[in-house]
């Protein structure tokens, strides 16, 4: 793919003249001084054809002339793509736009199939590498179950490599929209009560000096975010385990924008002390479920998403908290 600028060199076939010519967002691209040396024809013409070209709707000026940067430049110049090029090649009836066109054309192509050749290659290679770790990974474990590590060294290495491939697995299932949330059902829950969470958004206000607008409700929003979490179909919870909940606490909180100051940072904080609450902030070995850097990071990554994305992004926290 042509993401990023390449220059290639045009040749006329009369070997009177040469271009630099800019591959870019898989088209080429000339300025307005390379056309008048292309077509042999004035500024004062190129410059007609161009504002006609887009006068008369012939093509959108917008996605077909972009400011790129070149070299010898302190500045961006106005630059022309494909279409434009051949546009102007019509209008001025030149032999030399002709054999530009199909130059281009082949070039073009030439990249195309390269470019999707590399990224086949790239992508094979990492789907061989991912396959070789989560090989040397199950060998791994085998000796471990055989008892055939003793050294510390040893088995601090082995669980640095299954958490990083247990981390792998779940991207890989993220990209390819395979994640799932493991059936499972908490009994007696202890509930978040929005009278205590707003207790708890006053009192980080206070000792984190948060300012007056920090947890101050916009509208009932909030409020909806907790009891729904709560909801049930048929006497039966939409959300029956803990982490369900917590996920789906956080999501709401960040994404409903409850209050006029506050809201991923008050999210997280529901977040953990939900958990807390309920005896599963803390994995057995003492460690977070949730590590503080990946909570940040997931509490943006839902500010940012987008709403059809709800379920992706809820299956991916629990199967964060479940691993």
């Amino acid at each position: 793919m042509l993401d990023k600028n390449q220059i290639v060199i045009y040749k006329s076939e009369d070997g009177q003249m040469q271009i630099d010519v800019q591959l870019q967002d898989e088209t080429v691209w000339l300025t307005q001084a390379q056309l008048v040396d292309l077509f042999e024809r004035d500024q004062s013409v190129i410059s007609r054809h161009l504002n006609n070209i887009f006068k008369e709707k012939e093509l959108d000026k917008d996605s077909n002339m972009h400011f790129l940067h070149i070299a010898n430049s302190d500045k961006p110049v106005a630059s022309y793509n494909l279409d434009v090029i051949i546009s102007v090649g019509y209008r001025v009836k030149s032999k030399r736009g002709t054999q530009f066109r199909i130059w281009a054309n082949k070039v073009l192509k030439d990249f195309l199939v390269k470019g999707y050749a590399l990224n086949e290659k790239k992508l094979k290679e990492t789907q061989q590498q991912f396959s070789a770790l989560q090989q040397s990974i199950k060998l791994l474990e085998n000796v471990v179950n055989q008892k055939q590590l003793n050294s510390d060294e040893a088995t601090s290495l082995l669980k640095v490599i299954t958490e990083y491939s247990h981390a792998l697995s779940l991207l890989d299932q993220y990209d390819h929209q395979k994640l799932s949330i493991q059936k499972k059902v908490d009994k007696d829950i202890n509930k978040l009560t929005y009278e205590e969470a707003i207790k708890q958004i006053k009192l980080w206000r206070d000792s984190h000096n948060g300012g007056a607008l920090f947890g101050n409700e916009k509208d009932a929003s909030f409020k909806s975010s907790l009891e729904t979490i709560y909801q049930t179909f048929d006497g039966i919870d939409l959300y029956p385990s803990i982490e369900e909940k917590a996920a789906n606490l956080l999501y709401f909180v960040v994404k409903n924008h409850s209050f006029s100051d506050g809201n991923k940072r008050i999210a997280a904080g529901l977040f953990v002390f939900f958990l807390d609450k309920n005896r599963k902030l803390y994995n057995p070995d003492g460690s977070k479920i949730i590590a503080d850097n990946a909570l940040v990071a997931i509490t943006i990554m839902i500010a940012e998403s987008n709403t059809e994305e709800k379920e992706v992004m809820i299956k991916l926290i629990v199967n964060l908290m479940l691993s």
